[in-house]
């Protein structure tokens, strides 16, 4: 399936997860949308479960991104295909933005039934773009899943789109890895690969020089650049659960704000306007460590599998450790499943999100949740009353909340009130996504805890930007922008 016009077109693909792809193609977006292109971002599959919302439906979070760092709005066709986990059991499947079901762990090599509708998305997304920049998932190096690939060099080729690949060099073997990748492929897949670059280098490039020769002798690849350690990642939006703490603050504030991090943490980003305010310290705790005792606030943020969450909680002690920190005069915020949690019962008679079945909350606000298959998607203005700040979010959410503390709902929607709070306020729940992002709101908001105005940092969102602006310049320094043009040019 091909247009009648082949806009350019580039594929990045990584030597294994986490090397740096999505935010290399952000960068990408950037510097060339400031050229005066029309640049469109697209990731055939992604496994995720930091999503957004956009006016048609969910993709991944990375995506958002990288449509904001193009200066156009997110649309589904950039995502079609977003696998979100759900535990051993396999993945919730959200194709072109709405739910199309479960993929169990063994059914993996069904993700080809896919690749009509990324085809589709894809040739939509090339109509009237001047530049397409495509992000690989994981490695095109595993073998075992390239007959029905629609990620990698699967769909490179069903598009005929040329690549390259990034090695990350700070996580040791990086001449092995882009050598071995080379030495698995066949050879129409690697023809498909004009070049390689280096992600996340420390030290004087000069000493690498001898391995980038050995790399092109042994692939054939010729290098594209060397691109230097970015500090300044930690200010754009994760989007790998492994990245969580990155960007976490290791200072001492005056507020230390504790999350306790469940397995089917989603949405995490949600988080990050917090790591950059100087009088918060976030403290992100890991199984097998209790929650900090004075800490002033507790957030269970986001979660894929509410109940098997629910359990892990409790099997960590962190039940006990919320209560205590609620004895104590803390408070506690809940964000969609935290929020969840945080009533009286949860209930999946439909198995919507793991085995049918129902479990108590921490009764913390009188609430009580039963998941439903309608899905809520959608972006929306909020208003806080309690500050009278305002702002945007979004949110993605399965089931419906109701109790007597929704009557002290915290945020508006329109008309609609949203979220609950406890009788003594210090309990809050909300299905909304991105409300810290807001900084007259979560400035606001800290202030109420800390009990008065708190050292001001950053303004979030246009910390966002700078961080763009720099990593688009941070990428020209050091890749051949020339080159990774005229390869995009050569699309067949």
């Amino acid at each position: 399936m091909r247009s009648s016009r082949h806009p350019p077109a580039l594929m990045l693909l990584g030597t294994g997860s986490n090397v740096g792809k999505s935010l290399i193609v952000a960068g990408l977006c950037r510097l060339f949308a400031d050229r005066g292109l029309k640049v469109r971002p697209f990731k055939p599959q992604n496994m995720s479960n930091n999503a957004a919302a956009t006016a048609q439906g969910e993709i991944g979070r990375a995506q958002a991104l990288q449509a904001r760092a193009a200066r156009i709005a997110p649309h589904v066709d950039m995502n079609p295909v977003l696998l979100k986990p759900e535990g051993e059991r396999g993945s919730q499947v959200i194709l072109q933005g709405r739910v199309a079901g479960h993929l169990s762990s063994g059914d993996f090599s069904r993700r080809g039934d896919f690749l009509p509708k990324v085809l589709e998305s894809f040739e939509r997304l090339c109509d009237g773009a001047d530049l397409v920049l495509v992000e690989g998932a994981g490695s095109p190096a595993e073998t075992n899943l390239r007959a029905r690939d629609i990620a990698n060099l699967g769909f490179a080729r069903a598009a005929g789109v040329p690549a390259v690949i990034i090695g990350d060099i700070d996580r040791g073997g990086v001449i092995a890895s882009l050598i071995g990748t080379h030495a698995v492929l066949d050879a129409d897949d690697r023809a498909m690969i004009r070049g390689f670059a280096i992600n996340r280098f420390r030290g004087d490039v000069a000493l690498f020089e001898p391995a980038l020769a050995t790399i092109t002798r042994a692939t054939g690849w010729p290098s594209l650049g060397v691109v230097p350690w970015f500090a300044d990642a930690a200010r754009l939006p994760a989007e790998d659960g492994l990245d969580l703490v990155r960007g976490a603050t290791a200072r001492g504030g005056a507020l230390k704000i504790a999350v306790p991090v469940l397995p089917g943490i989603a949405n995490f980003d949600d988080l990050d306007p917090l790591k950059l305010e100087p009088a918060v310290e976030l403290v992100f705790v890991r199984p097998g460590t209790p929650l900090p005792g004075d800490a002033a606030l507790v957030i269970l943020p986001g979660s894929k599998t509410t109940l098997r969450d629910l359990a892990r909680l409790r099997a960590e002690g962190w039940d006990i450790d919320i209560l205590a920190h609620r004895r104590r005069g803390g408070h506690v915020l809940g964000l969609c499943g935290g929020y969840q949690m945080l009533g009286r019962t949860v209930r999946d008679p439909l198995g919507l999100e793991g085995p049918a079945g129902a479990a108590p909350g921490l009764g913390l606000l009188e609430i009580d949740t039963e998941l439903t298959a309608d899905k809520t998607v959608r972006e929306v203005m909020v208003e806080h009353p309690g500050s009278g700040t305002a702002g945007r979010a979004y949110e993605i959410h399965l089931g419906r909340s109701e109790g007597p503390d929704r009557a002290r709902a915290p945020f508006r929607v329109g008309e609609r009130p949203e979220g609950a709070r406890s009788a003594d306020g210090k309990v809050v729940g909300t299905y909304l996504h991105g409300v810290l992002a807001s900084d007259p709101l979560r400035r606001a908001w800290l202030g109420s805890l800390a009990g008065g105005p708190l050292a001001i940092g950053e303004a979030y969102e246009p910390a966002v930007e700078a961080a763009l602006d720099a990593l688009a310049a941070h990428l020209e320094r050091h890749l051949d922008i020339a080159r990774l043009l005229e390869l995009a040019r050569s699309r067949s």
